[in-house]
């Protein structure tokens, strides 16, 4: 990214919010999490003018990264137009003089998003921040983090997947919704920020740097661009998506723009009616248009 230090006349904060020292340790922690994909690089997370667990990891990666000139995208839930969303977007354009926002995917430069990957096959050109709560996926197995950053070195992830196991036994299958546990470059097991599953297969082979920013947590971490991500699961039980079939085993397609290979939300309406739609507002409205166009030609 092309971040460039000074402090804007006429603006109470410095460029970016964060001071130059706070930028420059995270760049390096971005460096080193790149270098070694999955690993989880401990960082002194600053205060910032929100709570813990509102994106505050995620801000500073985009406040550390971004520089006058950057298009930026936020979106929560895949979703532009969120409260989340709307408040990180009027925090970066206030402290961020000179850059652009867009709710276009194929328009951004750097993306910062909470729990979902865009619809729109990112590019080399393009980073992709996530937000994330809780980096390490072995919390759910051992409490103690000196034992995990152990069980993390020499990739033991054994116990991981017994848990995993056990849901097999119970449920018959691994009913992990989000957060599926993800191993990198075939070593280390990361949590993939509560994105769902159907998200999971885009970090695989991602032409977009792709990274992890958990705050509260003082954790950073990255899956670099064409980098192997494997879902953990098992020869007989392999991992699959969200399925959007109905009960008579039809693709259920959005109620917008009639789309039937996107992730979708469900809606109950007053009469306790179902309808689904788009996840990805910028691929709803892209694929409206597109129909209308086709439409009308």
């Amino acid at each position: 990214m092309n971040a460039m230090p000074h402090t804007t006349r006429g603006n109470a904060y410095n460029f970016g919010f964060l001071d130059e020292y706070a930028k420059k340790e995270i760049r390096r922690a971005v460096l080193k999490a790149i270098a070694i994909p999955g690993y989880q690089v401990p960082y002194a997370s600053r205060e910032m003018p929100m709570g813990r667990g509102f994106g505050t990891g995620g801000l500073q990666l985009t406040l550390a990264l971004i520089g006058p000139g950057e298009v930026l995208k936020v979106i929560d839930q895949g979703s532009d137009d969120s409260v989340n969303a709307v408040n990180l977007r009027q925090f970066i354009e206030m402290t961020c003089p000179g850059i652009a926002t867009t709710t276009k995917t194929a328009e951004s430069t750097l993306i910062q998003s909470r729990h979902r990957i865009p619809e729109q096959p990112l590019t080399s050109t393009q980073i992709l921040v996530l937000q994330v709560p809780y980096p390490d996926p072995l919390v759910v197995v051992e409490p103690s983090e000196d034992k995990r950053k152990t069980m993390h070195g020499e990739a033991d992830y054994s116990r991981l997947l017994v848990k995993l196991y056990e849901d097999i036994v119970q449920f018959d299958e691994i009913t992990i919704s989000h957060r599926y546990p993800t191993r990198i470059n075939g070593h280390y097991v990361i949590d993939p920020s509560p994105i769902p599953r159907w998200d999971v297969p885009k970090l695989n082979d991602s032409a977009a740097l792709v990274l992890f920013g958990a705050g509260r947590e003082k954790k950073i971490y990255a899956v670099p661009p064409h980098t192997r991500a494997e879902p953990l699961a098992f020869s007989d039980v392999p991992f699959r998506v969200e399925d959007f079939r109905d009960p008579a085993g039809q693709r259920r397609a959005c109620a917008r723009c009639g789309c039937t290979d996107s992730f979708l939300d469900e809606f109950v309406g007053d009469a306790g009616s179902k309808t689904y739609q788009c996840s990805d507002s910028d691929w709803c409205d892209t694929q409206l248009l597109r129909k209308t166009g086709e439409a009308t030609a």
